[in-house]
């Protein structure tokens, strides 16, 4: 073997067994004082590691639900702030109650934290995205009912805004998955999903006889059937002086059920209501403005500043209504309008680059989630009046110490015409004239930089160790608009026909490195290159068909004939082969050839780094075993315990300063002098040097 290929576990196996975790110091979960007069410093790891977040820590996560709770006096916000800590690979969570003068006080602390999953083909699938719920106000402003998980079990607690002890709600074995109080303020309204226990049992009982390998059965997750999709939701009411119980009625029913809604919509105090509708069955139509007035008639808004990325709607009591919406080249700014149904037009209110996240009303003003590519995330009060904004509440205020990179924002097309950006971080002391290894991140650069999309490629640690980093954002789908799709599956089809959406990110790729090089800053030799997810398929194919790199890492692999058709389970390759992927049995090798890493294995010999959880790896088995064979430079990790995107602190932290060695070694020569890395070191050698002969390479 000429590169000396590697398989090992990942950073810990504590990752199954949380009672042998260490315990988490959450002292410091509300930041403390930071002197005025502190020295500024690099950026170390554990710094983006342990940042305090309010919601999916994606920059982002525009659709995912919004975690903060305006009381009805809009003027106070809550919200479960939460701080990973990688020493005892646990979080430390607590909700938090910001005032309108900034006051900040910790009204409970504790629990675990709870990863979403998501109905996939076959049934559910675990993410390690981290689930959002926001608490939420009684009518009178008394108390704060909010969700809190402990043992593996999430449950509903409330406790006194004006502070005391929180006490559970309730007790079941189940999830609580969405709650509402009741219009008087006495109940609590509460859906689970009891339906799942008696699931559970059936897979039990039928493992005493085999389970049936069928559509439940994802191989990367394991051999037990998943829970299946559509689970019957079951609602019920808790009286909350006395606990008393009982199914809630369908009037109920239907007002949480209103509660667990996503989509972006609006009633006034008159009546007006204000939604999003698509403008055509097509699949991803963009949406439009549409009012439904005090006499029920349907409104829309004509203006093309109605149609499109609308974030959120909300009326004031003088009638107008506001919204958030995502504009410009690419999207990359986000602008708060205000429109009545007598202007033709709305206007323009508040105009930033900055990333704007889960708003909500609060009186006269939005509290929203704010951040840049620079300013970790805080909370910021944004009148509707003017837009006049005000920070209230800085969850990680030593960054005002810590010394960045610059980050320039570059713009361009890819060859289909579509509009894509990038940021270019250079390091913290560069000088006019100097040339730096250049590092890719992807695939989305809003918001604070920290580690890309799935936070596994630490961009400002890079930075400060000396690399210049291209903090890609991706541009459209390649099949938004085309004509004639009717279905998602239509859709997929044309993304997928003759690798079209590949090309189309490969291309922006190139043209987003392009723009680097031609400020003359990067060593074009000494280019690497990060994904995750549709950023590690950029990878593979651009380590196929542009062979640029100098070194690539990823944290998912491999898209490859036998995998899609196998390993992944009968559900997904029954969707693949209805996406145009020839089946098992009628190989179609012209067809994989521009993207299979087994079959281009004889000439991916650029180092590969891959870092992949425990219920994905097997994905990449077909093509880490040819690249071994052929003895190419690939290394793998698996993480134990993970899902598509890493939750344990302990995790990403290794994956973080792994990530940094690799580019470091093979970008600039230099080693981390830990005697600790000494094996990691004479590996990688070994690579380097090709002391290793090939084995059985075809």
């Amino acid at each position: 073997m000429r590169a000396g290929a590697c398989l090992l576990l990942g950073a810990s196996l504590l990752a199954f067994c949380p009672d042998a975790r260490a315990e988490a110091s959450c002292g410091d979960l509300l930041p403390g004082r930071v002197a005025a007069g502190a020295a500024s410093r690099l950026i170390n790891a554990d710094d983006l590691v342990r940042l305090r977040d309010i919601g999916r820590p994606e920059g982002s996560a525009f659709s995912a639900p919004t975690p903060l709770g305006a009381s009805p006096d809009g003027q106070k916000v809550a919200f479960i702030l939460r701080r990973a800590d990688p020493g005892s690979n646990s979080y430390c969570l607590g909700l938090v109650v910001v005032s309108r003068d900034g006051a900040v006080r910790l009204l409970d602390q504790g629990g675990e934290l709870a990863t979403a999953s998501l109905d996939g083909e076959g049934g559910r699938m675990p993410t390690g995205v981290p689930e959002v719920w926001a608490p939420r106000w009684s009518p009178d402003g008394g108390q704060i009912a909010f969700l809190r998980r402990d043992s593996g079990i999430t449950q509903l607690r409330i406790v006194s805004a004006n502070g005391g002890k929180a006490r559970a709600i309730t007790h079941g074995k189940v999830d609580i998955e969405a709650f509402a109080w009741s219009v008087d303020g006495r109940s609590l309204l509460v859906a689970s999903r009891p339906a799942i226990l008696a699931d559970r049992a059936r897979v039990d009982a039928e493992g005493l006889g085999g389970w049936l390998y069928d559509r439940r059965i994802a191989p990367n997750i394991g051999p037990r059937p998943r829970p299946p999709v559509g689970l019957a939701i079951e609602a019920r009411l808790i009286d909350v002086a006395t606990g008393a119980e009982r199914a809630a009625t369908q009037a109920e029913a239907e007002q949480l059920a209103e509660s667990r809604k996503l989509a972006p919509f609006a009633q006034g105090i008159d009546g007006q209501r204000a939604r999003l509708a698509p403008e055509s069955a097509a699949p991803l139509s963009p949406e439009r403005i549409h009012v439904r007035d005090r006499d029920g008639r349907d409104i829309p808004c004509r203006s093309p500043l109605c149609l499109g990325d609308v974030q959120g709607l909300w009326w004031d009591v003088q009638g107008h209504l506001y919204f958030l919406r995502r504009e410009g080249w690419a999207k990359e700014d986000m602008v708060l309008y205000a429109w009545t149904l007598e202007d033709s037009a709305p206007q323009p209110v508040l105009r930033t680059r900055d990333v704007l996240l889960g708003c909500v009303q609060g009186g006269g003003a939005l509290y929203c989630l704010r951040e840049n590519a620079t300013t970790p995330r805080y909370l910021a009060r944004i009148a509707l009046s003017d837009g006049s904004a005000e920070s209230l509440f800085v969850p990680n205020p030593e960054f005002a110490h810590i010394r960045l990179g610059s980050v320039e924002r570059l713009r361009w097309r890819n060859d289909r015409g579509l509009a894509a950006w990038g940021d270019l971080v250079l390091p913290p002391d560069a000088r006019p004239g100097q040339q730096f290894p250049l590092v890719v991140v992807q695939y989305h650069s809003d918001g604070f930089l920290r580690g890309g999309t799935g936070d596994e490629y630490p961009i400002q640690l890079f930075a400060a160790h000396g690399m210049a980093v291209l903090s890609l954002e991706r541009p459209a789908f390649v099949a938004t608009g085309q004509p004639g799709l009717r279905t998602m599956e239509d859709f997929n089809r044309a993304m997928q026909a003759n690798w079209a959406e590949r090309w189309s990110l490969l291309s922006s790729l190139m043209a987003g490195i392009d723009a680097v090089k031609a400020r003359g800053i990067v060593d074009p030799d000494r280019i690497g290159i990060t994904g995750l997810s549709d950023g590690s398929s950029t990878v593979r194919f651009a380590l196929i068909n542009r062979p640029i790199f100098a070194a690539a890492s990823i944290s998912n692999c491999c898209f490859d004939a036998n995998m899609v058709m196998m390993q992944a389970g009968i559900a997904f390759a029954d969707k693949q082969r209805a996406y145009g992927l020839p089946p098992l049995t009628r190989p179609d090798p012209d067809l994989w050839r521009p993207y299979s890493v087994a079959m281009n294995a004889g000439k991916l010999d650029r180092p590969l780094l891959m870092q992949l959880s425990d219920d994905e790896y097997i994905h990449s088995l077909e093509g880490f075993t040819a690249l071994r064979e052929y003895g190419q430079p690939v290394e793998m990790h698996v993480f134990p315990g993970e899902h598509h995107i890493k939750w344990q602190p302990a995790h990403r932290r290794a994956a973080y300063l792994r990530n940094l060695d690799w580019f470091a070694y093979w970008l600039q020569g230099a080693r981390d002098p830990d005697p600790a890395k000494q094996d990691q070191y004479a590996r990688w050698d070994a690579m380097r040097s090709h002391k290793v002969a090939p084995r059985n390479a075809p």
